[in-house]
């Protein structure tokens, strides 16, 4: 027969638990739901902001090239023009693929950083008065 696991005592529980027990406040509750990130954000430069966006945009035309070249050594060599044939649209495609994504990110990223800029100045109102 299995033994049922036992509930801990009140000696038992972490001093996290205690704490979150006690606390009545409504400001606490919000505070520990927030995202640290959102309320303690230093300014970041723009690599750091738009840096994966660049890396993928640098590896898609370095592939689109690569299938380019491929492909254009189907119509130039005659020795192994099927693997040529097969490849070249593949690397294209690929690297298409990549660069397009890469350049649709970056507008993205400056919505995103015009709304965060909008939302901080809302955001320490709203705390302004709710930590009243």
């Amino acid at each position: 027969m299995e033994i049922p696991p036992k509930s801990p005592d009140e000696s038992e529980k972490s001093p996290q638990s205690k704490e979150l027990l006690t606390s009545n406040t409504a400001s606490t509750l919000c505070i520990s739901s927030r995202s640290e990130s959102v309320w303690t954000s230093a300014p970041r430069s723009k690599w750091d902001i738009y840096h994966k966006p660049v890396i993928v945009v640098s590896v898609g035309a370095a592939i689109f090239l690569f299938g380019i070249v491929i492909t254009s050594l189907s119509c130039v060599l005659t020795t192994n023009k099927k693997v040529y044939k097969m490849c070249g649209p593949a690397f294209l495609s690929l690297g298409l693929m990549l660069l397009v994504c890469g350049l649709v990110w970056i507008p993205i990223i400056r919505k995103k950083q015009k709304q965060r800029q909008k939302s901080q100045f809302l955001q320490s109102l709203k705390s302004f008065f709710f930590n009243r």
